[in-house]
């Protein structure tokens, strides 16, 4: 019995986070196509509900297609891995599992997310082709770029919720969600995340007018879907990231925290949506110099200020 809920327990774990990304892509579908003036996917069972089951079914029979020239094992073992990668993250996230008590939450978060950048790297270089290499090494100078102002913002709000575990931040925020006084340190913390899970308008690692579809240009069928399942499960994850830091649970609703928890994230997943259908892609000289003259100087700026804070608290006299 308990070999039988050791092989259990991942399924469990894995399984809604696969079928969230499944109707994540159709609502974006859906969204775009009504954005557009036209309907979306509407033919596949009731209301196009299984569209997604159907493009998954087609893509994993499909026959694989590998370039003569590629390197043959890391072609196929990149986005095995970096699906891998997108189910992992998931494990310090507050669901009833029992991972869920990590002490060093965030650094978990962290340290995964940056192996992210290896599965791209590998995709493009693997492929030997050149707008594939060209598309993964946008890809690695975007990601390092912005993951730098990533862990300032973490670290300003480290220091507000006083821990690295993310059940503090929703003890911390049981009165006042951290959004109210991180403002800004939030509206550059959700570009960012854009830019990290490449997504419009700082799409160029996929940059379909230049770069013909960038480091997966040459991949189909089920290595092509297993890219496709890792991006939008990490897009559900960063926004899942964004609602604890920024709008952890309210004090009266304890009980329904991981149901409120998961309907802010799927809000801001479907401004990830609403952006994509409103924005141009950005030129890469224009996304660079957001990433290191913009963002950086000020989170660095706020940085410091957080810093002196709880400093300047212990060293104020005592009031009288």
């Amino acid at each position: 019995m308990t070999q039988v809920l050791k092989l259990v327990h991942p399924i469990l774990f894995i399984a809604p986070i696969l079928l969230a990304v499944a109707f994540f892509t159709l609502i974006e579908r859906k969204v775009l196509g009504y954005m557009q003036h036209r309907k979306g996917p509407n033919k596949v069972g009731p209301f196009g509900l299984l569209q997604p089951i159907a493009d998954g079914v087609k893509l994993f029979i499909k026959e694989p297609v590998r370039p003569a020239t590629a390197s043959q094992m890391l072609f196929i073992l990149t986005p095995t891995l970096a699906l891998i990668l997108a189910m992992i993250i998931w494990a310090p996230f507050p669901m009833p599992t029992p991972q869920s008590d990590l002490t060093m939450s965030i650094l978990f978060i962290l340290a995964i997310s940056s192996l992210t950048v290896y599965t791209i790297l590998g995709s493009g270089w693997a492929s030997n082709s050149k707008y594939a290499l060209i598309g993964s090494l946008r890809a690695v100078a975007q990601t390092i770029s912005y993951e730098v102002t990533m862990a300032l913002i973490i670290l300003c709000s480290i220091f507000l919720a006083g821990g690295f575990s993310l059940t503090i931040f929703n003890i911390t925020q049981q009165q006042l969600w951290l959004l109210l006084p991180m403002w800004p340190m939030a509206l550059m913390w959700y570009i960012t995340t854009l830019a990290e899970t490449n997504r419009a308008p700082f799409d160029l690692t996929e940059g379909e007018s230049e770069l013909v579809s960038g480091f997966n240009v040459e991949y189909a069928s089920g290595p092509f879907a297993l890219f496709f399942l890792a991006e939008y499960a990490n897009i559900l994850m960063m926004n899942t990231l964004s609602t604890i830091l920024f709008l952890g649970a309210a004090m009266l609703l304890k009980t329904f925290s991981t149901i409120f928890l998961m309907l802010k994230a799927a809000s801001l997943s479907i401004y990830f949506l609403w952006i994509r259908a409103s924005y141009p892609r950005f030129r890469y000289d224009q996304l660079m110099h957001l990433a290191w003259k913009n963002f950086l100087p000020l989170t660095i700026a706020a940085t410091m200020i957080f810093i002196s804070m709880p400093i300047s608290t212990l060293l104020s006299p005592p009031l009288m």
